[in-house]
């Protein structure tokens, strides 16, 4: 399937924005709380499907959550104690960039956690989201997928373009190695956590622009009618002819050069 051009996914994506707005709105009106985990290989475009779900967004109300490694203190708390603070309140819509299953990945994986440890967050963390969706939370759950030419590309890419440097790390580099120990950890954490209450949805990243509709189209199927009208606001004629800025202290700086 021929990947999708740039103009071609702005015009499909344009709509799906609307309704999200819609939803943003329903959430406001209905005090929903929205809470949608993003979890994938290094390179399957979580960020880019973050932005495209938040970027029409109220960032007052659309919040995203991308935690740094644990501090010594959070290493000694309760596993879950540190992501319980991000969780929505009422008409908020969070957006979790890695999420309480790094345990079960890059931790695991990369050998940062004990098994013992990656056993028992196998079992709590379907008791932890049942608790989450039992409160109301409408929790979403999404893995993005990408065979393992598309991430090497995409690493490659990181290493040649100064402003996608900043993405890669040691951490990322020595993941290369480790793609079928990623698929085995990946199967047995949907094993044990994909459950009728808190259910994952996989979605092909392979295209991360029809990835992004994928996904975004599915997570609007899934809420109920968020369709609320805006409330009415009136826009009375000015009265006068538009004024123009006036400046007694300091001017603004000259205009950036175009030649």
């Amino acid at each position: 399937m021929p990947s999708l051009k740039r103009k071609e996914y702005e015009d499909l994506l344009e709509p799906l924005e609307e309704e999200l707005v819609a939803m943003a709105r329903w959430a406001r009106h209905t005090g929903a709380r929205i809470c949608v985990v993003f979890e994938g290989r290094d390179t399957a475009g979580k960020g880019g499907a973050i932005r495209a779900v938040s970027q029409r967004l109220n960032p007052r109300q659309c919040r995203i959550v991308a935690l740094s490694k644990p501090s010594e203190a959070e290493m000694t708390q309760w596993y879950f104690q540190r992501y319980t603070p991000y969780l929505p309140a009422a008409g908020e819509i969070v957006l979790f960039d890695r999420s309480w299953y790094n345990r079960a990945g890059v931790e695991q994986v990369m050998g940062f956690t004990e098994q013992s440890r990656v056993d028992q967050f196998l079992t709590e963390a379907p008791v932890f989201e049942r608790m989450l969706v039992d409160d109301g939370i409408l929790l979403f759950k999404y893995w993005l997928t990408t065979d393992q030419a598309n991430q090497e590309e995409r690493l490659a890419e990181r290493l040649e373009d100064p402003l996608k440097r900043w993405k890669l790390s040691p951490i990322d580099l020595a993941a290369r190695e480790k793609y079928a120990a990623y698929t085995d950890a990946r199967e047995k954490m949907l094993r044990a956590t994909h459950t009728e209450h808190a259910p994952w949805t996989l979605v092909d990243f392979n295209d991360q622009k029809r990835g992004r509709l994928t996904l975004i189209r599915d997570l609007l199927d899934r809420l109920p009618d968020t369709h609320i009208e805006p409330p009415a606001l009136e826009f009375p004629d000015l009265g006068h002819a538009p004024m123009t800025e006036t400046y007694s202290v300091i001017e603004p700086i000259d205009d950036f050069p175009i030649d």
